[in-house]
């Protein structure tokens, strides 16, 4: 995506049901952000203020959140941030990169949510393109010798 797009934002008790374009609606009481898509195809987008999920940050002028917006189950795909209020387009990810993002946020959040898991780590290895062969026993390696 090249289109240049520039947020303003308000604070609002309720998420309206009808959003603006280019509008950055901030309910902190609900702890809730909501947009329509930075790409135009005016699906809204609703990111949750959660320590496991999205930080806002507001400098008395502008409006940053965290991490990345991904719209990865709507037809545009779209991924950006948003910066001071303005929308850095971020590359498209392969569905494998997005899937383990996927598993990572819940990981993250199943630690969080249940903080006796804090001990259990997740590994996120990539999986070998071609089938790796089986280690040799140690007395196949021996018998050459």
């Amino acid at each position: 995506m090249n289109r240049s797009v520039t947020f303003r934002h308000e604070f609002v008790q309720f998420i309206p049901e009808e959003l603006e374009e280019n509008v950055l609606y901030v309910s902190i009481r609900f702890a809730t952000v909501s947009h329509l898509c930075a790409c135009g195809c005016k699906i809204k987008v609703v990111t949750p203020l959660k320590p496991t999920d999205w930080k806002l940050t507001f400098d008395g002028k502008t409006i940053t959140l965290c991490p990345s917006i991904g719209n990865w189950s709507f037809p545009c795909r779209s991924h950006y941030w948003i910066r001071n209020n303005k929308v850095r387009w971020s590359g498209s990810m392969s569905q494998e990169k997005i899937d383990r993002i996927r598993v990572n946020d819940r990981a993250n959040k199943e630690k969080y949510f249940n903080p006796e898991k804090q001990h259990e780590t997740v590994v996120l290895a990539k999986t070998p393109e071609k089938p790796q062969p089986a280690p040799k026993s140690w007395w196949k390696k021996l018998r050459p010798w």
